[in-house]
């Protein structure tokens, strides 16, 4: 399917928040209630639609051990997007999101865009976090705020809100591409301009600029990309068999 811009994320959070079951029910609309503890990444990828532009995201789900710290730390270089994720029933997890946000800015794009995500709203009766704090955090950081649960895809007040972190976070990184924060040439911006629509592959990207030896250059890329993220799933995969 074709699409205007492509996005690169990453999921980070101590281990046991659900960045899993989060990622799991973006893409696939389910909820694993048993799910292995993520070896290195894992990888998902879905399209949305912003301002009626297709866009796709690729979706980096990372361990939060520390035992995979120095992995992880690879995947935040070339990310544009990042869910920020808490268990709203572990405190411990929500003070640990000033050293996430830290590491995440030091070793990636200080201007990516980020969600902080309280999951397991599911689980108010034992709520260790208020809504209040999560909201706090957010706004001392400029960053954006959702809780949800990973169980059933909703929050108190509205149904589906997993899909509106992604899509919100996506509006997001489209903003800061328009206002000329990210450079779409640049690669290590984690925006890459999509190929298959308008003319030359290429289309309504304001400072993309890339010309047809750019298209060419992207498809090559691009298929370099899918062999690598073949490969880990594959050792993934391989590890947890």
């Amino acid at each position: 399917m074709s699409y205007d811009y492509l996005f690169k994320y990453i999921i980070i959070g101590d281990t046991g928040v659900g960045k899993s079951c989060l990622l799991l029910q973006f893409t696939d609309k389910r909820f694993q209630p048993v799910h292995d503890l993520t070896i290195g990444v894992e990888f998902g990828a879905r399209m949305v639609t912003i301002d009626g532009r297709p866009i796709k995201l690729q979706i980096w789900d990372t361990a939060g051990q520390e035992s995979f710290r120095s992995i992880t730390r690879s995947y935040y270089r070339g990310a544009a997007g990042a869910l920020l994720v808490y268990d709203i029933t572990r405190r411990e997890t929500f003070n640990h999101l000033t050293s996430w946000l830290e590491e995440a800015r030091m070793h990636g794009n200080p201007d990516m865009a980020v969600m902080v995500i309280g999951n397991k709203c599911d689980l108010s009766h034992r709520r260790a976090v208020s809504k209040e704090e999560g909201e706090q955090f957010a706004k001392e950081n400029r960053l954006l705020f959702l809780e949800t649960s990973a169980r059933t895809s909703q929050n108190a007040e509205e149904a589906s809100v997993i899909p509106q972190a992604f899509i919100m976070t996506a509006a997001k990184i489209l903003q800061n591409i328009n206002e000329g924060i990210f450079k779409v040439s640049d690669e290590s911006s984690g925006i890459k301009i999509g190929y298959g629509r308008g003319q030359g592959g290429i289309t309504g990207a304001k400072d993309g600029n890339l010309g047809q030896k750019g298209v060419v250059q992207l498809s090559k890329n691009m298929k370099r990309i899918e062999l690598v993220y073949a490969f880990s799933l594959y050792r993934t995969r391989k590890s947890n068999g």
